[in-house]
């Protein structure tokens, strides 16, 4: 059997090593040590994409980028000083910046959705709310802000749009984590990585860590789970430990989203004491959330409440709901444009002179609609669900 050792944790220590020696030369104008220090990046750069697979490419553009700095014959410090690459994340990063916090950089996104743009969870959205504002209080010592929140509940309820909108609302750095990102089939790397996610959002704090799919991640440990996955857990339940000091007043949360939160270990639970559950929507919200995803076109003549109310009796979502949406939508728009197929056989700039025909959506858009869209939730989960609160929830 062939064991695959990650020594990637030595060598990005080593690279944060030469990179602090890169940059205090560069403050003190020494050129010669700066290339030095610079060449020793690019090397190591080599090697990490050597040790780590998962992020080789990343590291071979980084050290191609330290051979850069290393050979040209303009002074290093004054090139930076004038003609520094840009920033991180989607408007890239310095090339001074440590390599492994730039790992997690694919993650970062810039949130636009407000919290007006979910219907309803009225409750949900308060608790969230109470939970970021607390973060940047000026307070007693003796308050902390909580570290995690765990939103629960049937899928496509809205469980990432809260975490978007917790983000976008603080313009906060959002990183939006799929768990697949982050586990590895070599042993060691997801550990590795879970780190660097956690360092780098501490560095562009305010920051907002999502994890969709959590029970991927923290699901319970057992006699099956491999000595690897192990490690991982580990690894997530100190970062969840460590995450803000009692003086820290940046705000670094981490979010969690599962559709069976009972599939959780214990231990990742207690690090997330608050526990919300994102139910189905009632008739009020289903109405809100229609009305969110019909803007700018004609209702007036539809009873929405009456919609709100199909929409409950069918067990939809917020996902589902959307869908539906989209569905009359496009039974209005086939119905008043029956040869719209037609001008695909025009060029673009021809077919951009033209608009779309459309009239007021009607009541049988959206029972032909319904008839398409089938939730695949039943009552016994949804039961489950309500459970689970009622033990471990807010309530």
């Amino acid at each position: 059997m062939i064991v695959r050792v990650d020594v990637s944790g030595f060598l990005i220590a080593e690279l944060r090593n030469a990179v602090a020696d890169y940059k205090k030369a560069v403050s003190e104008g020494d050129d010669s040590t700066a290339k030095e220090r610079a060449r020793a990046c690019a090397t190591l750069c080599r090697q990490v994409a050597a040790a780590s697979p998962v992020v080789q490419q990343r590291y071979v553009a980084d050290a191609e980028r330290w051979e850069g700095i290393a050979s040209r014959s303009a002074p290093v410090a004054k090139r930076e000083r004038s003609n520094a690459p840009g920033g991180y994340g989607q408007a890239g990063r310095s090339a001074e910046e440590p390599a492994g916090d730039a790992d997690m950089s694919s993650l970062i996104v810039r949130s636009s959705v407000r919290w007006k743009d979910i219907g309803g969870l009225d409750e949900v959205k308060r608790l969230v709310k109470e939970t970021v504002v607390i973060a940047a209080l000026q307070k007693p010592e003796s308050i902390r802000p909580w570290k995690g929140i765990l939103l629960f509940g049937p899928p496509g309820t809205g469980k990432t749009m809260i975490a978007a909108a917790a983000a976008g609302n603080l313009d906060a750095t959002f990183f939006d984590v799929k768990t697949d990102r982050l586990l590895s089939k070599y042993f060691g790397e997801s550990s590795k990585m879970i780190s660097a996610l956690y360092a780098s959002a501490r560095n562009h704090a305010p920051s907002i860590v999502f994890i969709d799919e959590f029970d991927a991640l923290g699901a319970s440990r057992g006699d099956a789970m491999s000595e690897a996955t192990r490690k991982v857990l580990s690894s997530l339940l100190i970062e969840l430990d460590g995450l803000q000091g009692k003086k820290d007043e940046r705000l670094l949360l981490t979010m969690a989203a599962t559709n069976a939160p009972w599939d959780l270990d214990p231990a990742v639970l207690s690090r997330f004491p608050r526990r919300v559950y994102v139910p189905l929507p009632d008739a009020d919200a289903c109405r809100a959330i229609i009305e969110i995803h019909t803007r700018g076109l004609e209702v007036s003549g539809i009873d929405l409440s009456g919609l709100g109310r199909q929409c409950v009796d069918r067990l939809y979502s917020g996902r589902d709901i959307q869908n539906a949406c989209q569905q009359a939508i496009w039974a209005m728009i086939n119905d008043v444009n029956p040869e719209m197929h037609r001008l695909a056989d025009l060029p673009f700039d021809e077919i951009n002179k033209r608009a779309l025909k459309i009239r007021p959506l009607r009541e049988d858009d959206f029972i032909a609609a319904f008839g398409k869209i089938r939730s695949p939730l039943k009552t016994e989960d949804l039961a489950r669900h309500a459970e689970w609160n009622e033990r471990h929830g807010e309530g």
